[in-house]
């Protein structure tokens, strides 16, 4: 399997990184209502990672959004490119999970990440950083709140409230499931914080994280096990 190597030009440190969100932030495309839900293609990303041996994998999974059927699968394996950072993850994550989205033959359509577009202290979270380095619409969908606070939605599937940062909102708590935790979505690149919503319900139909999500993480994890082996 090919270690694909971190860019040349890749910060290596923390002011470099924020320099580099600086500069892209402004870039960030909010005005685009983006693809009908349930409608082309979507595709999930996520990545794994092996500490110990320095890796990362990173998965992207092809559905179509009508059936949520898988429509093509691929993977890329990579050294851990940047060191952790609370609110910096993306620089860690990015130059294997572009390899990965290069690796695709159809699609991607529609970007759903597992973690944050706007819902990040510089309101660039990794959603925000891959959409405007590769133009695609992407979304947010993560487990958790990160730093903001939000008003419990309603209990019933569909409720949701603002996530906020101070009085701005920055995304939104959604229940995807009767009665149970919600998942934060929140816009990356040229989607409506509207249409994230209603995308991030047409890919829950049974559960409360998207089927792109759970299928990304499926073979992120398989393929940091073989990587690894």
């Amino acid at each position: 399997m090919t270690i694909n190597r971190t860019p040349a030009d890749w910060p290596a440190d923390e002011k470099e990184a924020l320099a580099v969100q600086d500069a892209l932030r402004g870039r960030v495309v909010l005005d685009e209502a983006g693809p009908p839900p349930g409608t082309g293609l979507v595709t999930g990303v996520d990545v794994a990672y092996d500490d110990d041996r320095d890796l990362v994998a990173a998965a992207a999974v092809v559905l179509d959004a009508r059936t949520l059927d898988v429509v093509e699968e691929a993977t890329a394996v990579g050294r851990v490119s940047f060191p952790y950072v609370p609110g910096l993850l993306a620089f860690r994550e990015l130059p294997t999970v572009l390899a990965a989205l290069d690796s695709l033959t159809s699609g991607p359509g529609l970007v759903v990440c597992d973690g944050y577009g706007r819902a990040h202290p510089r309101r660039f979270g990794l959603a925000s950083h891959l959409g405007v380095l590769t133009g695609l619409p992407v979304i947010g969908v993560a487990k958790n709140p990160f730093t903001f606070t939000y008003e419990q939605p309603g209990e019933r599937r569909g409720a949701s409230a603002p996530l906020l940062a101070g009085e701005e909102e920055v995304g939104r708590a959604l229940r995807t499931r009767d009665g149970v935790k919600p998942v934060f979505v929140s816009v990356g690149h040229r989607v409506t914080l509207d249409n994230a919503c209603a995308h991030t319900l047409a890919l829950t139909p049974r559960y409360r994280l998207p089927e792109t999500t759970r299928h990304a993480d499926s073979l992120c994890r398989q393929a940091l096990q073989e990587a690894s082996a």
